[in-house]
Formats: C-alpha cells, sequence, structure tokens
C-alpha cells in the first residue's frame, strides 16, 4: 500500500472537511432565526415515486433522516419536551423525547447552525464505522470451516449462473487480462473510487438539495430567498442518506448468515481435493491484489473480510447514487427544453442539464458493474443482490425514522440542539425562478427555416404561451 495508507484516509477526511466548508450558512444567526420565525411551511417534499415510509409521508426531523414537528405541534425554547411520531408501515404512536432547542444558543449548536454538514460527518461515520466494525468482528473471528462454506457457496453461485445463462466473468475478465492498461484504470476504479466517490455524491446532493436552497444565504447567480438548488430540498438528501445505512445494514445481515468467497480467491492453489480442483479450473485471477494491481487500504487490511462478497455493496451503492442522478428534480431554470424542426417536422430534446444526469446516472453504476466482474471480486449474482440490497433500502429507508428518539435523547445528554435544514430551506416564488407546472419549463427553438442559426430567446416571461419563439 505504502502511501496510500496515508493518501486515501487524507482524501476522505478532505471531501468531510471540504464539504463542511461548500455546505457552510453564509448568513448571520440572527437572520436564520428569523426566517425561522417568519416561516411556517417549506417546500421539500421529495417528488420520486419510489420514497417510501415516513420519509415521503410528511415532513419530519431526523435521525438519519426528517421528520419535523407540524405547526400545532411547534415548539418554543421554554417546553423541556415534546411528541415524536414513530411507527411501522400502519401502525404508528406518539413517544415523548425531550426538546433540545432549550440548548440552541450553546457555541456546538452554534456551531452546528453555522456548519450544518458536520452533522452528517457524524452520521457517514457512525453508519461506516458501524459496518466496518461488524465487518472486522466477522474477520477476526472467521474459522477455517467457514472458508470452506464461503468457496462452496461461490461455487454453487457459479451453477445457478451457469443455469440461467449469466455466467460470463470468465470471458470478461480474459478481454480485460488482455489488455493491459484497460485492466490497470479498472483495478484503480475499484479499489479508490468507492468510498471517496460515495461521499463526493454525499456532498454534492446535501449542496444541490439543502444549501442551494437556504432563504437567507446568497450564492452566486441566486436572488437572496430564492430556491437555485432541486426542488426536491433536503429530504431527497436525507433519505438517500438513510438508504445506504439500510443498505449497510441489510449486507451485514446477508453476509454474515451466508458468506461468500469472491471469484479471485478460488484459485488458491494451497486447497485440495476436488473441490479445490474444481474451482480452480475457471482460472480467475486476481488483479487488485497482485503484484502489478492497485490495492486499498480499504481492502488491505487483517480486519477487512474477504467472504463478503454477497451482495455487493460497490454495485448497491452505485446503483442508488446513478438512479438519484439519473430521477434528481431540476429547478425551472435548469429545464428549458430544446425544439428541433425539420421542415414539418419537430421533436424536442432535454435540457443539457438533464442529459447529462442521464448520462452520468447510467454511466456510474455500469461502470462499477464492469469493474467489479472484469478484477474477479464479484459475481453478477453478487451484482444483482446488491441491486436488491438498493430496492429495498430505497423502499423501507423510512424505518430508521424510528430512532429519532434515541437520537434526542444522546443530543440532550451532550447539550447540543441540532437545526433541521428545513428550516432555512423555505422557498419563494420570483419569476424565473420557480414554476410549478414542468410543462411550462419553455422550450428553445431551432428551426431550419430559421434566420439564425443560435436560439433566439424572448425576455418577455408574461407571453401567453409562456415559451420562446423565434
Amino acid at each position: 500500500m505504502g502511501a496510500g495508507a496515508i493518501l486515501e484516509p487524507l482524501l476522505v477526511i478532505v471531501l468531510l472537511f471540504g464539504g463542511t466548508w461548500i455546505n457552510r450558512t453564509t448568513s448571520s444567526v440572527s437572520s436564520a432565526h428569523r426566517t425561522r420565525r417568519k416561516s411556517s411551511s417549506y417546500r421539500a417534499t421529495s417528488p420520486d415515486s419510489i420514497e417510501s415510509g415516513f420519509s415521503s409521508s410528511s415532513p419530519k426531523d431526523e435521525l438519519l433522516g426528517s421528520r419535523s414537528s407540524s405547526p400545532s405541534t411547534s415548539l418554543s425554547a421554554r417546553d423541556p419536551w415534546r411528541k415524536r411520531r414513530i411507527g411501522i408501515f400502519s401502525w404508528t404512536c406518539e413517544v415523548t423525547a425531550p426538546n433540545t432547542v432549550v440548548f440552541k444558543d450553546r457555541v456546538l449548536s452554534r456551531l452546528l447552525r453555522k456548519l450544518p454538514f458536520l452533522a452528517e460527518c457524524w452520521y457517514w461515520a457512525l453508519v461506516y464505522w458501524t459496518y466496518q466494525l461488524g465487518r472486522a468482528f466477522t474477520a477476526v473471528t472467521l474459522q477455517e470451516g467457514t472458508i470452506d462454506v464461503a468457496r462452496k457457496h461461490a461455487l454453487r453461485l457459479i451453477e445457478i449462473e451457469q443455469a440461467l445463462g449469466l455466467f460470463c466473468e470468465v470471458p470478461i475478465q480474459r478481454f480485460f487480462l488482455q489488455r493491459p492498461v484497460l485492466m490497470k484504470y479498472t483495478n484503480w476504479i475499484y479499489s479508490f473510487i468507492h468510498i471517496p466517490g460515495t461521499i463526493a455524491f454525499l456532498v454534492w446532493l446535501y449542496y444541490y438539495t439543502t444549501t442551494l436552497n437556504r432563504v437567507d444565504d446568497s450564492q452566486p447567480g441566486k436572488p437572496q430567498g430564492v430556491m437555485s438548488g432541486s426542488p426536491a430540498g433536503p429530504l431527497l438528501y436525507q433519505a438517500r442518506r438513510r438508504t445506504l445505512a439500510v443498505c449497510n445494514l441489510l449486507a451485514f445481515v446477508v453476509f454474515t448468515i451466508w458468506p461468500c468467497m469472491p471469484p479471485r480467491l478460488l484459485s488458491d492453489e494451497n486447497v485440495s481435493g476436488p473441490q479445490g480442483k474444481l474451482a480452480r479450473s475457471y482460472g480467475f485471477v486476481d488483479t487488485v491484489h497482485g503484484e502489478k494491481g492497485a490495492g486499498s487500504v480499504w481492502t488491505e487490511n487483517r480486519f477487512c473480510n474477504q467472504y463478503a462478497a454477497m451482495p455487493s455493496l460497490h454495485f448497491g451503492y452505485s446503483l442508488m447514487i446513478g438512479l438519484t442522478i439519473l430521477t434528481i428534480p431540476l429547478p425551472v431554470h435548469h429545464r428549458r427544453r430544446t425544439r428541433i424542426r425539420l421542415g414539418s417536422i419537430g421533436f424536442q430534446i432535454p435540457s443539457w442539464r438533464r442529459m447529462a444526469c442521464l448520462f452520468l446516472g447510467v454511466a456510474y453504476p455500469f461502470t462499477i458493474l464492469v469493474a467489479i466482474v472484469a478484477t474477479a471480486n464479484h459475481f453478477i449474482l453478487d451484482a444483482i443482490a446488491g441491486a436488491v440490497v438498493c430496492t429495498v433500502g430505497w423502499k423501507f429507508n423510512g424505518i430508521l425514522l424510528n430512532l429519532i428518539p434515541v437520537e434526542d435523547y444522546f443530543l440532550w445528554l451532550v447539550r447540543i440542539h441540532k437545526p433541521d435544514p428545513a428550516e432555512m430551506t423555505r422557498v419563494t416564488d420570483i419569476d424565473g425562478w420557480i414554476d410549478d407546472d414542468d410543462d411550462d419549463a419553455a422550450p428553445t427553438e431551432y428551426s431550419s427555416s430559421s434566420p439564425c442559426s443560435f436560439p433566439c430567446h424572448s425576455s418577455l416571461r408574461n407571453s401567453p404561451s409562456h415559451s420562446y419563439s423565434p
């Protein structure tokens, strides 16, 4: 690993602290207080149809999420207790929890108001290290019999894939092995993109759904008090963060109950008998951890469980990231479609930002899928299981909102109030920025008969059709 043992954790630290700085509040604390007093509601409802549970049914405050009090139960700093709603599926009940608003003027609470992404760093560390400690425990307590079971499970997966016509890992790896330069970069993608890429995604998503929507913060090109980020608001970010947590939980349960060896370990020369001979017959090569590989500090340590290939969180995470980018709602001024006319035929294409979202949303999970298979770190069925875990986490992440009262008690013990991002993301409609009707996102016309070869824009927003014409 060499310098990577220092540089890789350093990159994660830089991303987290960079995200904290980028997502800081630029308005004064007193201004933020005025906003909260004036605002009785905010526009931050997640629009995607796959949202579920408490995360989408109503606005709520957060532990790994958001679940705010309704206006009828709004609190003052003098109330020592508050009501929280918990539940699962159709069953709900109210519980009493401490009201941490009484600590809002303490030093650490003011620091969190100024640097709200610090709470996100804490959430990420809590989720990631809880998962890693669980994996480490299974790694250091590993028995020789578990390795044999993991090998049998891997061979069983090959049999299932062969029966389903999915067993294509061997030709895919051979294709890359015949192209050393491509193999080198594929190793690098597998080793170094997973964790930093996920953190970078969370930083960006928080910025786009929360920071750019703060009422009192001024951003480049955005009037104060106006939304310039995604109209989905902070609830979308919180739901995706919870999805990652549920993915980790489900993956830990699966690989603890059903350990599975990655393809690269099937070629172990020290395994005797017919099972070892069969495993070696497939010819998988460990390209990442070999002499010319790209080993990472995250995968090369004694606390890393090598027999947790099922499910693939590399692909599960990348699929969640890709789907989020693919479907993220854009502000109306970024949704301008282009209408192209070729004689009597006309058609529209999405804005370049939507096209970029479509490309990245497909390209990222596809790239990770190719990398995990080409490096022989996962089977195709591992990736499918990762997709299932992602889907379950996406659909049922709201279950984690039941931990909010626990968070309230923890914050009460440490005398800290964590601000709700919704308090600073009330949206005000201003001409040219906010429009409730997607269909009114006016297209820009290109016509083969037009005297100009560039889009001709009208500055009159109040035209009857609310569209640009040449």
